[in-house]
């Protein structure tokens, strides 16, 4: 979807660009080759040719971080397919949501494999830091209001300068809403059926109960709600970004022409 989206370039917004698919120029190739583009002044379109250049540049360069700041927050979707083989889909646990809390559980999942750090046993800054340097992707659910604030906040140069696509809101575009076991249910996506009845407020309770006792039932059962979070992300993400695609990236036909 990223290479035939033009919503990055300056003063052309989700109108403009269904107006130039609708001209045939659905991709970056054809509007390099197109000299007369309608709606488009011919003073602009040579720098709008730059622009492109740099964004298919970058992609062949694997550099996502150069649409961190051109693309909307709310269309990160569109670098979904793309980039999603170099994504993380990452989910914090904390002690609680004040400012003196701090990070339980940070938990990571390549699309393959998960890693869980735990605070006390294997959350180390600098370790986290150099994990997340691998991708060219975070994936989150409500991320942007809750996990990353509350990563910068405590550690503020550990989050990589790259793009950061939150699923509540690209959820949202299709009317799924609530938090993310109320959408999981609508992907029918099933957990063991003691984790599904868990809260976010249960996850505090495992942490202060494992503290509490040293009983590793309890960080065990907090490790499992985790993992469930960020595995289930990527199945959201890979059918949600495709609806998107289908749903945003359509060809109108030309009206017919009358005699």
């Amino acid at each position: 979807m990223i290479r035939n989206s033009y919503i990055f370039l300056e003063k052309v917004n989700k109108k403009t660009e269904q107006h130039i698919w609708n001209q045939g120029i659905t991709d970056w190739d054809s509007f390099l080759q197109t000299d007369n583009i309608k709606r488009i002044s011919k003073q602009r379109k040579p720098y709008y040719d730059r622009q492109i250049l740099k964004a298919r540049a970058a992609l062949y360069q694997q550099n996502s971080a150069h649409f961190k700041n051109i693309l909307p927050s709310t269309e990160t979707w569109r670098l979904y397919n793309y980039f999603k083989e170099d994504a993380v889909f990452l989910d914090i646990e904390t002690t609680g949501l004040s400012s003196y809390d701090d990070i339980t559980v940070v938990g990571l999942y390549d699309g393959i494999t998960t890693k869980t750090m735990i605070q006390g046993i294997n959350l180390n800054p600098e370790a986290l830091k150099q994990e997340l340097q691998k991708y060219k992707l975070m994936v989150t659910f409500n991320g942007a209001s809750f996990d990353l604030p509350f990563i910068r906040k405590r550690h503020p140069d550990i989050l990589p300068d790259i793009p950061h696509l939150d699923l509540r809101h690209a959820c949202k575009k299709l009317n799924l809403t609530g938090g993310l076991k109320n959408i999981e249910k609508q992907f029918d996506i099933k957990r063991r059926d003691l984790v599904d009845s868990f809260h976010g407020g249960d996850a505090v309770t495992l942490w202060k109960m494992y503290k509490s006792t040293g009983d590793d039932h309890y960080i065990n059962l907090l490790v499992e709600y985790n993992e469930e979070d960020i595995i289930n992300l990527k199945t959201i993400a890979n059918s949600v970004c495709n609806q998107l695609s289908k749903t945003t990236y359509s060809v109108q036909p030309p009206p017919p022409y009358k005699t």
